[in-house]
């Protein structure tokens, strides 16, 4: 298995419904972590890049409800 991250900024801010939609979202085989960063209003995704690609997971987040504008250049 190959790990990788991914980041992308989000507009509104997730609720309630949007974080327990993203504990369904980690059942999703090759979803390892999410994590929320609210000052910078971004969230990463560390997923498995045999399994996924960083298209799929944006569509998995956007299908959670998370309000995602663009993803974020890791250097």
């Amino acid at each position: 298995m190959t790990y990788l991250e991914v980041v992308f900024r989000y507009g509104a801010a997730p609720g309630e419904s949007e974080l327990r939609a993203i504990d369904g979202m980690r059942e999703v085989y090759g979803i390892r972590r999410v994590q929320f960063n609210q000052p910078e209003r971004t969230v990463r995704v560390e997923f498995d890049a045999s399994r996924l690609k960083s298209d799929a997971v944006a569509k998995l987040l956007r299908q959670a409800g998370i309000d995602i504008r663009e993803q974020v250049v890791l250097a």
